[in-house]
């Protein structure tokens, strides 16, 4: 005869009686999961699951849904990596879509917001670089990251701001377009150093304000979309045109042009469209798996030139491999990697007509692909003559990024176990060994800013980087400062450490020597943390680099780690990037309280119209600041009323 089901109240306090309670729960809600499997419908769709914690462990789409689904649970993967996510799976959603091409999209939609466990995740948090031409009379060319206005147009994107500016340079010695801000360009009353050494037209004087100017700006276009033989014919033909006026003068500088862009054709190698088969614009794929890392190189030819390639690095490539089941086609680590990347990748890039690829790929992946670019797109796996040169060095960018990454990890590696062995650390799991440090930083008391950044999982963690504004105190005291910023990080962290459901660092640093040091005592004594956390960097004799000493809060004597040591060098490192956080920090602090900031647009009266008069009228915040009201009343539309509102504003 079964024994009846315990109540919470039998359970309390009996080891045995709150095991059988947690086994009856956990098989109630693995029987209500398999339910929800079995009632899934056969079609196209997306499926997550997710942990007890409610974070999502996985994000995969499947032709048919309830058959995908169903393969994970219908047999025992073992201890393999599935078997362990299986095992952590308690609820699961999904989403039927039309295509499987939609259920492409809408997996990578999912895995780059969800950051799934165990799933191939790219992260590129930076939009592509672009060379902007603008839509103004005289337009003006430039650099920019961003959201696209549609007013202007937009070249690219690049592999890198260098590429950028590399082709802005190349524009201005062929076809001489301006750079400057328009804020600068409104102001000039004579022609700048640009136009005199022959990188300018000097559009913002009379002498250049010509019809010349807008057909260099309708040529530079040209070439920036490839159409470099039309270029080049319509310039033989100007030139042709201006010798047969006798305007022998207008010719030679036609055939200056023609000689500049030939040599700059010249030096970037571009060649004829046949060897791009027609295709201006081509993205070039190459893929590495190594040493449970893996890297996939991105080479871009934009308008017929290649611009240079970009490496990126995935996560959780280890776990996501092993996740392959048995009705699944056998896809190689390269390939898992080469197809999570592109479905990512070009979900908030632009995609080109033609894809050069190192693997193979899914053929609904092009279709995907296509159905985001609203075009068709190619994906080639086996190019022939240019297409192949240029797979054939992405291939060895691929494996030289690859090479570097991870002799930087062994290095890192090494200098974190140097860290912890140096300091006789009690850590248990060295790939979760984390640091903070904290700095300092101002100009004479004004501006002080203080600077936390971390160090965790063997490398700088930029996004978890803070800065806080440091008031109240006297101006230049530097340990008032290091106690209130450190007060603000660690009350909270504090209690919730207590509760359990927040974690400390394993190791405190703070750039000074005892005084800092003391400063940070009194602060975890009065918080109830550990004194063994806190460790000063102190600068040697002479405060010269590498003769650092280590001042601890807890009573150990002071540390010499050596000029050499691995330890110090990465104690160094993360001290640097703290100093350098918090003086940028510190200077844009500055500058904004010696120029006012954006106060200007906080004065009644004043709107975006008005405050885009203003800044063009005086180059900026700084040169509202330095007006008179007089010289303010002669901006239209500012009474002098408005401009003595300015004036006190500003002052």
């Amino acid at each position: 005869m079964s024994s009846p089901p315990l109540s919470p109240t039998d359970a309390a306090g009996d080891p045995q009686a709150e095991r059988l309670a947690s086994e009856a729960a956990e098989r109630a809600m693995r029987e209500k999961l398999l339910n929800e499997v079995n009632a899934l419908p056969a079609m196209p769709g997306v499926y997550r699951y997710f942990d007890a914690k409610g974070e999502v462990l996985y994000v995969g789409k499947a032709k048919d849904l309830k058959r995908r689904v169903c393969s994970y649970f219908q047999k025992n993967h073992g201890g393999t990596r599935i078997g362990l996510m299986v095992s952590r799976i308690v609820r699961m959603e999904t989403t039927v879509v039309r295509t499987e091409a939609e259920a492409l999209l809408l997996e990578n939609n999912l895995i780059k917001t969800l950051n799934p466990r165990f799933n191939i995740l790219f992260r590129d948090d930076k939009s592509y670089p672009y060379l902007k031409i603008t839509s103004h009379a005289w337009p003006r060319m430039a650099y920019y990251r961003g959201a696209v206005d549609k007013r202007h147009k937009y070249f690219g994107p690049f592999p890198s701001a260098w590429a950028v500016k590399e082709s802005i340079q190349l524009m201005q010695k062929v076809f001489k377009l301006r750079t400057c801000e328009d804020s600068v360009f409104n102001n000039r009353s004579r022609p700048c150093l640009l136009h005199q050494i022959k990188r300018c037209s000097a559009p913002c004087v009379p002498i250049g304000q010509t019809p010349a100017y807008a057909r260099d700006v309708q040529s530079a276009e040209r070439f920036l979309r490839g159409e470099t033989d039309e270029v080049m014919a319509a310039l033989q033909e100007q030139m042709t045109a201006y010798a047969e006026r006798f305007d022998y003068e207008l010719a030679a500088e036609v055939r200056n042009q023609i000689q500049a862009l030939s040599k700059v054709l010249q030096q970037q190698v571009i060649e004829e469209s046949s060897a791009t088969g027609g295709e201006r614009d081509v993205d070039i794929l190459a893929v590495k798996v190594q040493g449970g890392k893996a890297c996939v190189n991105l080479a871009m030819v934009r308008g017929g030139r290649h611009l240079g390639d970009r490496a990126f690095f995935p996560k959780h490539v280890d776990d996501a491999t092993a996740i392959q089941l048995d009705d699944e086609e056998a896809r190689s680590p390269e390939r898992q990697v080469l197809e999570a990347f592109m479905a990512q990748h070009y979900i908030a890039s632009p995609v080109p007509g033609l894809i050069v690829v190192s693997e193979p790929v899914d053929a609904s992946l092009a279709e995907a692909l296509g159905t985001q670019a609203g075009s068709r797109v190619t994906v080639q796996a086996q190019p022939r003559g240019q297409r192949r040169i240029w797979l054939e060095m992405c291939v060895k960018g691929a494996d030289l990024a690859l090479a570097r990454l991870l002799a930087e990890e062994g290095s890192q590696h090494a200098r974190t176990r140097a860290l912890v062995d140096a300091l006789d650390l009690s850590v248990t799991e060295i790939d979760k060994f984390r640091v903070e440090c904290f700095d300092i930083s101002h100009t004479a008391g004004e501006a002080t800013m203080a600077s936390c950044v971390v160090f965790e999982g063997h490398q700088m963690q930029s996004s978890q980087y803070r800065r806080y504004n440091i008031e109240g105190i006297t101006g230049g005291d530097d340990y008032a400062a290091m106690r209130q910023v450190l007060t603000r990080r660690y009350s909270k962290m504090a209690e919730a450490a207590q509760l359990g459901t927040g974690r400390l660092p394993d190791l405190v640093l703070v750039d000074g020597g005892r005084g800092q040091v003391s400063m940070a005592r009194e602060v975890f004594e009065e918080l109830g943390l550990d004194l063994s956390l806190i460790a000063g960097v102190e600068k040697g004799e002479g405060r010269k680099v590498g003769l650092e000493e280590l001042v601890f809060a807890d009573g150990r004597e002071k540390v010499y780690l050596g000029r050499d040591s691995a330890a110090l060098m990465l104690i160094a490192q993360i001290r640097d990037e703290a100093h350098r956080f918090a003086i940028t920090g510190m200077r844009a602090k500055r500058a904004a309280t010696r120029t006012g900031g954006s106060r200007l647009e906080d004065v009644p009266g004043v709107g975006p119209k008005k405050r885009s008069q203003l800044l063009q009228r005086f180059g900026g915040v700084r040169g509202v600041a330095g007006a008179s009201v007089d010289e303010l009343c002669s901006v239209k539309g500012i009474s002098r009323e408005l401009a003595e509102d300015i004036y006190r504003a500003l002052h």
